[in-house]
């Protein structure tokens, strides 16, 4: 039996995701949501390697 990989937290709010979404007069499907929470941890991730190579434990604006 294999193992399942543990499921993600979304990282961004959908209510305020889609209210944004909503005021450009454009809908937001039922994954958009899940997708963009993707592209964050995308960003993080690469953010925090930058940090690392840079030999600092802190995260800064200019690593994201």
């Amino acid at each position: 039996m294999a193992k399942r990989a543990a499921k993600k937290e979304v990282l961004v709010v959908a209510s305020k995701v889609k209210a944004y979404i909503r005021g450009k007069k454009m809908m937001c499907s039922a994954d958009a949501v899940a997708a963009l929470s993707d592209k964050v941890y995308g960003i993080i991730d690469a953010g925090i390697a930058r940090t690392k190579a840079n030999k600092r434990t802190t995260v800064k604006p200019q690593d994201l």
